[in-house]
Order: C-alpha cells, then structure tokens, then sequence
C-alpha cells in the first residue's frame, strides 16, 4: 500500500510540474470562447458599421444643415486628428475573406465584396488625411510602424482593388455563389457589381485635377468603364442606389421621434444649401425644409420660396442661436424627418450621384457618344423624385408653429419641371465654365444627407457650392482641407507619421494644406 501511494504521489507530482510547463495562453484559454466566426456574421457586422448615416457632423461639414445649440455641436472646422477606426474595419474586412476562404477558396462572393469594401475604407481614410499606411499596413504584431503610401500609390492601390472586385463578381454572379447577411442587396452581386462600378466613377472624377497622370490614366479609364456595360455594369435608375434602410427596432433613422423632443429645434437649415434651393425656385424647399416662422409671421406664404432662410455655417453659434429661437431660420422639415423612426433611405453610392459624374466627364471630354446635358437632367429629376416632387399640384406638410409632432400643417405647390428647366440659372450653359458649375451645384443639392462627405470632397476639389465661413467655421474662418493625424499613431508610429507630414506639408500637420489630389 505504502508503495501505491508513493506511486501515485510521484504521478501528481510530474502532472503538476507538467502543468507548470503550459505555456500562459493555454492556461487562460477559453474553452467556449469560439476561435472561428462565419464569413456571413463578420459581412453584417461590417455592413452595419459601413452605414454613414444622415445628420451627423459630416453633413455639417457639407453645409447641409447647422446646429444651433453648443450643447449638440457647432459648426467649428477646427480638426483635430482624424479616426483610424477605418483600420479596425479593414482587419474585420481580412477577416471575412480569411473564414471565407477556409471553406470556398478565393475568390468567393466574401473576397469579391471584401475589395469593395477595402476600396472605400482607404478612399475615406486618404480623403481626410492624405497619405496612409497601406502596404505595410494590417500586419499585426510583427509590423507595428508601417511605411506611409504615398496619396497617389492608394489610389493606385483603390483601383486596382475596385478592377479585382469588378471582375470577381462578374465572374461568380453565373454560378451557384453562396452568400449570406447581405442586407444591402440581398445577397445579389450583380447589384453589388453595379455599386463597385458606380464608386470607381465617383473616385475617378474626384482625381480630375491629375486628369494628366498618365500613370493614373483617369480619363481612360473611366471612358472603357462607360463603354464596356457587359464588363462594367452601372446603375440604371435609384432602384440601384447602395442605400441603407432603415428599421424601427434596432437602426432607427438618425433623427425619430425618440429624441424629437429633445433636438427638433437644435437644427436648421444651412444657407448654403437652402440659400441655392431658394434661389433655384427649386420645389425640393418645401420637402427637406420648414418656413421661417418669423417670416411667416411677417406676412410671408408658407408655400412660397420667400418664407424660408437657412442660417449661415459661418454665423457666431451664440447669434445663430438667439435668431434661431426667434424663428428666422428654417428648421430641417421636422414631419418629414422625425415622424418616423425609417424617415428616409441613407444613399452611400447613388444613381443620382453617378449622373452628375457622368455629366461632368461629358462636359470634360473624357467620353464620347454621351450628352453632357442629358445626364445632367437625368440626375436633377431623380433626385426631385427621391424627395417625393411630382409634375402638377404637390402636397407638402409642414410641423405646426408650436404645435406636437402629430400636428401638422399642408399646402400645395405647383410645379412643371419645363418651367424649372427653363431658367437661365438651370438650363445647361453648355461647354464651358458656367455649365460646369451648374452640374456641380445640381450634384451637391442632390446628395443631401446622402453620400458621406462628398459634397465637402466636392466643394474643396472645385469651390462650388460657395462655401459660408466666418467665426462660426472658426480655424481663423476657413474651411479646413484635411484632418491631422491621430494622436495615437504619434505614439506608436513617430517616424513614419512624422516622414509623411514633412514629404507632403513641409513638416507642419496642417489642417489647411493641400494634399495631392488637390494641388
């Protein structure tokens, strides 16, 4: 017995000792902790996180609307360092592709979606900051200090993506393909193929001041993108917009009646916008806004363009606000948008965009066999149309002066786009300076609250629309160019950070330098 018991000491012993020897991770490893997650559950998650919303300080810096209440924001282009959570989106994006490919092997729908995705989380992160990590990037741990790319090497590296994403799903899109969790386009990628093709015409115009680079070759490009619809389909009508839509459970629309009561009157409408709208004699008025209570007052109609004033983006925040409680300003239209909690959809690449591209590169030269003027036109009335404008007699609601979110108010608008169009301020001017303009006035009117930041991509590509500024912009009353980089990549990435901001802005991280694709 005595001997069992040595025995059997000695065996605990040598487990113990054989337990110490583990290493650390096998120690504190979670055993219902899942070390895999399927391709479809990382896609839904990144698409959530893809939603750019409506009403949220980008559309600030658009000069859609502003606030009027410190306590919800300002209008203050004084940037700081800009996010780098675009990073931890294109790791969940590697991700994807990786779980994906361990069942399909690439390409599958997951790594054909996934370089869409890579395209547009780089376009975002280089438009705000200029140049960014992207070749040494996502490395992990074993490169915690990439080498920045140069702004042109990422948009190089945008393309080529876009190219690999087209031709993936041209390719897979006549087979049996399984995809899963796609809310966008119900797991469809002939639709996505539409979208990837739609934002590379979006990323081409935006580098029209490089039309020259025959590395780039933007012009060429965009021209075999047009000519080619079997390759490169497009979109055909707004039923083909990437549009997040919304629910009344779990991604309500980002004003609803849930905080109706607290922030309904902290918003008007930017002057910028609404100021165009108005001169326009354009009916969208009377959709996205609200008469000026006191011009109402003032004997002003409530169904005539002269009731309604946005308030400046430049005005001092503590004389924006006195005038606003005074009703001189628009509200954003409060029935339209905090009835309910779906609102409207939030368009991140839309066909109304994409005509005014078209429009654009027609009136530049860069394609044949396409009419500057009717792409023009096709992009204004699918846009009137998103609004809900119709030909003849429009019924339009406003919020009732005083009243609860259920009382409301309606008039009607007549309209006859033939008498629109017809202006002088409308009409396509034709090939020159003033026709450009007008194609890139209609295309930021037709992106509000929609598109992300491109209407302040394309104000600062081509000044139009004017922008409002003043002590309201701060940043000595400018509009900044660029964010600066993040505190956080400093700690970690001096050397690089600091390489980079001296190649591009002389050493100053300035947030009113010009970066490459705009000198």
């Amino acid at each position: 017995m005595k001997k069992i018991i040595q025995i059997l000491t000695l065996v605990l012993v040598i487990g113990s000792i054989a337990a110490c020897n583990k290493s650390f991770d096998s120690l504190t490893a979670d055993p219902n902790r899942a070390t895999s997650v399927p391709a479809n559950l990382i896609l839904n998650n990144v698409l959530l996180d893809f939603n750019e919303g409506a009403f949220n300080s980008n559309q600030r810096w658009n000069q859609y609307y502003v606030c009027n209440y410190a306590y919800y924001g300002d209008q203050e282009y004084d940037w700081t360092g800009y996010s780098f959570n675009g990073y931890n989106m294109l790791k969940n994006i590697a991700q994807m592709e990786s779980e994906a490919s361990k069942s399909v092997a690439a390409p599958n729908p997951y790594t054909a979606i996934g370089k869409f995705l890579k395209a547009y989380y780089l376009y975002d992160l280089t438009m705000n900051l200029g140049d960014i990590p992207v070749a040494e990037a996502l490395k992990g741990l074993t490169n915690v200090t990439p080498k920045y790319d140069t702004q042109k090497q990422v948009f190089q590296q945008i393309l080529t993506y876009l190219e690999q994403a087209n031709t993936e799903m041209g390719s897979l899109k006549t087979t049996n393909y399984v995809l899963a969790s796609d809310f966008y386009y119900g797991n469809d990628l002939s639709k996505w193929q539409k979208a990837v093709n739609a934002f590379k015409l979006r990323v081409l115009i935006q580098l029209s001041n490089k039309e020259a680079d025959t590395d780039l070759a933007i012009k060429t490009k965009f021209a075999e993108t047009i000519s080619n619809p079997t390759k490169y389909p497009v979109f055909a009508s707004d039923a083909d917009n990437l549009a997040f839509v919304y629910n009344s459970q779990y991604n309500k629309y980002s004003t609803n009646p849930d905080n109706f009561g607290f922030d309904a009157t902290r918003y008007n409408m930017s002057s910028t916008y609404l100021g165009n709208l108005t001169t326009l004699k354009d009916p969208r008025t009377f959709f996205v806004a609200e008469p000026a209570a006191a011009l109402v007052t003032a004997g002003k109609a409530p169904n005539s363009y002269d009731a309604f004033m946005g308030a400046g983006s430049g005005e001092d925040l503590a004389i924006m606000s006195a005038n606003a409680n005074l009703g001189k300003y628009s509200f954003i239209n409060r029935k339209r948008y905090y009835q309910t909690y779906t609102a409207e959809t939030t368009t991140q690449v839309g066909y109304q965009e994409m005509c005014f591209n078209m429009a654009e590169a027609a009136h530049r030269g860069w394609i044949t066999g396409q009419s500057a003027e009717t792409w023009y036109q096709n992009g204004i009335k699918a846009s009137q149309a998103f609004y809900g404008v119709k030909e003849g007699a429009n019924t339009v609601t406003f919020q009732k002066p005083n009243g609860t979110l259920a009382e409301s108010v309606t008039y009607s608008v007549d309209y006859k786009y033939a008498d629109y169009y017809a202006q002088s301020t409308v009409k396509y001017a034709g090939n020159n300076t003033d026709g450009l303009k007008q194609i890139l006035l209609q295309k930021y009117l037709a992106m509000y609250q929609n598109s992300g930041a491109e209407g302040y991509y394309n104000w600062r590509r081509t000044g139009v629309p004017t922008f409002h500024t003043g002590p309201g912009t701060a940043n000595s009353e400018r509009v900044a160019l660029r964010y600066q980089y993040p505190n956080s990549e400093r700690a970690v990435n001096k050397i690089n950070v600091e390489a980079a901001i001296a190649s591009q802005f002389g050493g100053s991280d300035d947030i009113n330098a010009k970066m490459w694709i705009i000198k």
